[in-house]
Protein backbone atom coordinates (compact mmCIF):
# COMPACT_ATOMS: atom_id res chain seq x y z
CA UNK A 1 0.00 0.00 0.00
CA UNK A 2 1.34 3.39 -1.01
CA UNK A 3 1.18 6.16 1.44
CA UNK A 4 -1.12 8.73 1.29
CA UNK A 5 -0.50 12.37 -1.13
CA UNK A 6 1.93 14.58 1.86
CA UNK A 7 0.55 18.32 1.58
CA UNK A 8 2.30 20.53 2.75
CA UNK A 9 0.27 24.41 3.71
CA UNK A 10 2.53 27.44 4.65
CA UNK A 11 0.52 28.51 6.55
CA UNK A 12 1.80 31.95 7.41
CA UNK A 13 1.93 32.49 3.37
CA UNK A 14 -2.02 31.33 2.96
CA UNK A 15 -3.09 33.47 5.96
CA UNK A 16 -1.14 36.12 4.84
CA UNK A 17 -2.95 36.18 1.07
CA UNK A 18 -6.50 37.17 2.28
CA UNK A 19 -6.32 41.09 4.10
CA UNK A 20 -8.88 40.06 7.07
CA UNK A 21 -6.72 41.39 10.11
CA UNK A 22 -4.88 38.07 10.35
CA UNK A 23 -2.26 40.02 11.76
CA UNK A 24 -3.72 41.23 14.74
CA UNK A 25 -4.16 37.36 15.84
CA UNK A 26 -1.52 35.24 13.20
CA UNK A 27 -2.30 31.63 16.01
CA UNK A 28 -6.10 32.69 15.60
CA UNK A 29 -5.59 32.86 12.05
CA UNK A 30 -3.90 29.66 11.69
CA UNK A 31 -5.94 27.82 13.95
CA UNK A 32 -9.01 29.24 11.67
CA UNK A 33 -6.89 27.98 8.78
CA UNK A 34 -6.11 24.67 9.98
CA UNK A 35 -10.12 23.86 11.42
CA UNK A 36 -11.27 24.79 7.33
CA UNK A 37 -8.34 22.21 6.21
CA UNK A 38 -9.81 19.52 8.46
CA UNK A 39 -13.46 20.18 7.82
CA UNK A 40 -12.98 20.62 3.86
CA UNK A 41 -9.77 18.95 3.08
CA UNK A 42 -7.90 19.88 -0.11
CA UNK A 43 -10.44 20.89 -2.79
CA UNK A 44 -9.66 18.94 -5.60
CA UNK A 45 -7.99 16.23 -4.25
CA UNK A 46 -10.12 13.85 -3.21
CA UNK A 47 -7.77 10.71 -2.90
CA UNK A 48 -6.47 9.82 1.21
CA UNK A 49 -3.65 13.16 2.03
CA UNK A 50 -2.09 13.38 4.66
CA UNK A 51 -2.03 17.93 5.38
CA UNK A 52 0.78 19.20 7.57
CA UNK A 53 0.31 22.84 8.72
CA UNK A 54 3.68 24.57 9.01
CA UNK A 55 3.37 27.67 11.82
CA UNK A 56 5.72 29.93 12.46
CA UNK A 57 6.48 32.86 14.15
CA UNK A 58 3.73 34.47 16.61
CA UNK A 59 1.65 30.94 14.99
CA UNK A 60 3.38 28.96 17.40
CA UNK A 61 1.12 26.35 19.58
CA UNK A 62 -1.49 25.62 17.13
CA UNK A 63 -2.23 21.92 18.20
CA UNK A 64 -2.78 19.05 15.52
CA UNK A 65 -6.33 18.12 14.65
CA UNK A 66 -7.70 14.88 13.25
CA UNK A 67 -6.86 15.21 9.65
CA UNK A 68 -4.33 18.24 9.55
CA UNK A 69 -0.63 17.63 11.62
CA UNK A 70 0.54 21.36 13.06
CA UNK A 71 4.42 21.16 12.46
CA UNK A 72 5.72 24.48 14.41
CA UNK A 73 9.16 25.36 12.52
CA UNK A 74 12.08 26.01 14.98
CA UNK A 75 13.40 28.65 12.43
CA UNK A 76 12.08 30.07 8.89
CA UNK A 77 8.95 28.23 7.72
CA UNK A 78 10.45 27.90 4.31
CA UNK A 79 12.94 25.95 5.81
CA UNK A 80 10.93 23.50 7.69
CA UNK A 81 9.16 22.87 4.55
CA UNK A 82 11.78 22.36 2.56
CA UNK A 83 12.85 19.24 4.78
CA UNK A 84 9.23 18.13 4.81
CA UNK A 85 9.90 17.74 0.88
CA UNK A 86 13.04 16.34 1.29
CA UNK A 87 12.26 13.73 4.06
CA UNK A 88 9.36 12.77 1.97
CA UNK A 89 11.57 11.53 -1.19
CA UNK A 90 9.56 9.22 -3.26
CA UNK A 91 6.41 9.90 -2.18
CA UNK A 92 3.92 12.83 -3.64
CA UNK A 93 3.99 15.92 -2.38
CA UNK A 94 2.25 19.26 -3.11
CA UNK A 95 2.92 22.55 -1.28
CA UNK A 96 0.76 25.26 -0.72
CA UNK A 97 2.55 28.29 -1.52
CA UNK A 98 2.56 31.77 -3.28
CA UNK A 99 6.20 32.59 -2.25
CA UNK A 100 8.27 32.50 -5.40
CA UNK A 101 11.58 31.48 -3.74
CA UNK A 102 10.19 28.69 -1.44
CA UNK A 103 8.12 27.44 -4.64
CA UNK A 104 11.52 27.30 -7.02
CA UNK A 105 13.12 24.96 -4.14
CA UNK A 106 10.55 22.72 -3.53
CA UNK A 107 10.01 22.60 -6.88
CA UNK A 108 13.77 21.65 -7.40
CA UNK A 109 12.97 18.78 -4.80
CA UNK A 110 10.26 17.35 -7.26
CA UNK A 111 6.87 19.01 -4.78
CA UNK A 112 3.80 19.92 -7.04
CA UNK A 113 2.99 23.99 -5.69
CA UNK A 114 -0.55 25.30 -5.93
CA UNK A 115 -1.10 28.78 -4.63
CA UNK A 116 -3.22 29.88 -1.76
CA UNK A 117 -6.80 29.92 -3.54
CA UNK A 118 -6.91 27.13 -4.91
CA UNK A 119 -6.51 25.94 -0.88
CA UNK A 120 -8.59 28.76 0.42
CA UNK A 121 -11.33 28.99 -2.68
CA UNK A 122 -14.43 30.71 -1.42
CA UNK A 123 -15.64 31.09 1.96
Amino acid sequence: MTAPSLVIIDAANVVGSVPDGWWRDRRGAAERLRDRLARDGVPGHDAPVEIVLVVEGAARGVASVPGVRVDEAPGSGDDRIVELVAEAAGRSCLVVTADRELRRRVGELAAEVIGPRSVLGRS
